[in-house]
Parts: C-alpha cells; sequence; structure tokens
C-alpha cells in the first residue's frame, strides 16, 4: 500500500468527484481510478459507491477514511517537526523545480538573487514536473518554478496559489555542426530519410510542448525517433556527440551556441514559454493538509517573494485549467 494511495483516497472523500480529484491529484482520471482500486484490492473490499452521484463511501470506506487522515495526520506532524529541526538551524528556503530548470535557470537566477537580495540558503528539489507540481500543492515546498505554456497549462489557481513571471525562453531544434559550420541535420528532412530525432520521454512536460510546436509549424518535419529521455541535459549530450536533432530550451544550449559547439537546425519553428515562479497563497492550508499541520512560517522565503515581486512586472491570473 502506498502513501499516495490514501491521499487520493482523502482527495476522494473531500470533493465526492473522481474528476475533480484527479485534476487536483495532477493525474489522468483513469489513473485516478486505478489508484483508488488499488487501494480497495490492498483492502479487500469496495470503499466507493459508485453507483450514486456525487460520489459516496460505503462504510467500509468510511471506516478507512479516519484511519487514513490520522495515518497522514501523523506523517505530516512527523514532518513539520522535522523541519522544525532543520530551520531551527538555519533558515531554509525549498525549491521544487523540474529537471530542465534546475540545470539551466536555476542557479544563474540564484547568482543574480544573491546581488539584488541577500545571500540565502536554499535547497534544490529536482522533480518530474508533475512531481515538482505535487510538492506544492502538498505543502512540501516554499516555491515551485516551472515552465508555462497555453498549450500546456499547469492547474494552480489564482484562488489559492501567487505567481510571478520571472523571463520566458524558446525551446527550438539544435544540431551538432558539420566543419564547415552548417548543421549535421537540417529540418524538414524528408519523408524517404527521416532526420535521427533525441526526444523526450512520452508524458513529459517538454515533450507535449514538442508535439504542439510540431504540430503548428507550417511544414511537415520528417523525424525518426533514435533516443528518449526525460531531461534536456541528456538529450543536449547525445545532440552534442551528433547523434541527432533535440528541441532544447534556450537556456540549456546558450553557451554551447556561443561557443559552435550546437547550431539551429536549419529554419526551425520554435516556441516561447515563460518561466513562472508559484507559492502558496499566506493563510490557505495545502489541498491535501488534512491534519492543519502548517510547515515552519519562513519569514526568508517571504521577504524573497515580496523581494520578487517588487521587482518584476504584473503578473496574470495562473490558469486554472489542466
Amino acid at each position: 500500500m502506498e502513501t499516495k494511495w490514501l491521499e487520493d483516497f482523502v482527495s476522494l472523500a473531500q470533493t465526492r468527484s473522481f474528476s475533480r480529484s484527479a485534476q487536483l491529484r495532477h493525474v489522468t482520471q483513469p489513473a485516478f481510478s486505478r489508484r483508488i482500486q488499488a487501494l480497495e484490492a490492498w483492502a479487500g473490499t469496495d470503499l466507493v459507491d459508485r453507483s450514486s452521484y456525487p460520489t459516496r463511501l460505503t462504510p467500509a470506506g468510511k471506516t478507512l477514511l479516519d484511519q487514513a487522515v490520522d495515518m497522514l495526520q501523523a506523517l505530516q506532524a512527523t514532518r513539520a517537526m522535522l523541519r522544525t529541526h532543520q530551520a531551527s538551524a538555519q533558515d531554509v528556503i525549498d525549491f521544487a523545480v523540474p529537471h530542465t530548470l534546475a540545470f539551466t535557470f536555476f542557479p544563474s537566477w540564484v547568482s543574480r538573487l544573491v546581488k539584488e537580495f541577500r545571500s540565502f540558503n536554499s535547497r534544490l528539489i529536482a522533480l518530474n514536473v508533475h512531481d515538482a507540481v505535487m510538492r506544492m500543492t502538498e505543502g512540501s515546498c516554499d516555491l515551485l518554478l516551472i515552465y508555462h505554456h497555453p498549450s500546456q497549462p499547469v492547474a494552480l489557481g489564482v484562488d489559492r496559489y501567487d505567481m510571478l513571471v520571472l523571463g520566458s525562453e524558446a525551446l527550438y531544434a539544435v544540431s551538432k555542426p558539420k566543419p564547415d559550420g552548417t548543421p549535421m541535420y537540417s529540418l524538414p528532412g524528408h519523408s524517404k530519410k527521416p532526420l535521427p530525432y533525441l526526444a523526450y520521454s512520452a508524458g513529459a512536460y517538454l515533450a507535449r510542448a514538442v508535439d504542439h510546436l510540431l504540430k503548428q509549424s507550417s511544414e511537415v518535419s520528417h523525424l525518426e525517433r533514435v533516443y528518449e529521455t526525460d531531461m534536456a541535459e541528456g538529450l543536449k549530450a547525445m545532440a552534442l556527440e551528433g547523434h541527432g536533432i533535440a528541441f532544447l530550451p534556450e537556456s540549456a544550449v546558450r553557451k554551447d551556441m556561443e561557443a559552435g559547439r550546437l547550431v539551429s537546425a536549419g529554419q526551425t519553428p520554435s516556441l516561447t514559454m515563460e518561466i513562472r515562479l508559484y507559492r502558496q497563497k499566506p493563510g490557505v492550508e495545502a489541498i491535501l493538509d488534512v491534519a492543519g499541520v502548517n510547515d515552519v512560517d519562513k519569514g526568508l522565503a517571504r521577504s524573497l517573494w515580496r523581494h520578487l515581486a517588487s521587482s518584476v512586472p504584473s503578473s496574470p491570473a495562473p490558469s486554472t485549467t489542466t
């Protein structure tokens, strides 16, 4: 039995809707349903009455709900206690950051903050986009740094979260150059000889962004997937060795392009993404804070947010759709 199954179950009991809980838990509805079914298989009985709407719990489900809340409360209280011990030694800001931004944008951004704001202690939690967002919704990080594009919005509503736009960057195709400086592989390629394509793993945020970019292009690209990973740095390493074309964020390839180690893969389409920073609104409990236990109140995180809010343009309201 996994803790996330209990969290799913508590969310379902609160919303009484599979679709709404799936949205809040940032999974597809089929995946959410499978996790509830897995919990029922572990319990050996039905926990949800699926014949009613809104969804309601069976008597066994009501019994488990009380126990689940107690178990999650104990876990959250323990986590808060442990974080208090850490905070007593030093005030640390916890950042949840997808892998790509953790390697590219985050280090230089923190360097600028040290100059503009002040030196501070931070903890980087590098995850995939889904898990990074879950850290924010569960209240287990102070700040979430993430890409945003209208074609791939993240469901963090303005009623619960503050948001700042820190900047933007392009996503475009690159290739290792030939000795004469022209790309080894140049889009769009030919149907009889597709170009070797270094792709993001299915389901990765940037994979969906690239799919959108290619669909919006006026010219069909002929690509053959020869390698995939969910990390942009992994794709860049393969591109640097000449294994194919990769679509990479500007911050990931800027130095390599300036040095001539990578070049634009012909007249390629590009997509511009915002770099957004989120925090949970003060006084708003995490979605799954069933214990009512708030994490350590970090004055440093609040001070940093105030500094950023005063130095960046006004931000639009976060999207509430998936």
